[in-house]
């Protein structure tokens, strides 16, 4: 069993940055592949950003590709989510998900999702 809190969220003007951070508890930390999300009112949540178990491959979404930077630090048992050029598209809640050994983008294969953190970007 995992549990995920995520931290960070906030209002920026656009262009500002937002780190987001996911703390994990439970064993076993590092067998997890690590994921960012997204959902802003009315859409589907979306793949943001994952990173593999030691890190050494991570994965973007084309929309923050550049801009977002996805890093854990399995001592700590913490995922982040740097976040700069922010724009008012990217307004939504943020979730970090774990999954057992995977850490691609389809949101199914995640088994532990935190409870998300708002994200708002003024224009």
């Amino acid at each position: 069993q995992v549990q995920l809190v995520e931290s960070g969220g906030g209002l920026v003007q656009a262009g500002g940055s937002l780190r987001l951070s996911c703390a994990a508890s439970g064993r076993s930390f590092s067998n997890y592949g690590m994921g960012w999300f997204r959902q802003a009112p009315g859409k589907e949540r979306e793949f943001v950003a994952a990173i593999s178990l030691k890190g050494g491959s991570t994965a973007y979404a084309d929309s923050v590709k550049g801009r977002f930077t996805i890093s854990r630090d399995n001592a700590k048992n913490t995922v982040y989510l740097q976040m700069n050029s922010l724009k008012p598209e990217d307004t939504a809640v943020y979730y970090c998900a774990a999954s057992l050994y995977y850490s691609g983008s389809s949101r199914n294969r995640y088994d532990y999702w935190g409870q998300g953190t708002q994200v708002t970007v003024s224009s």
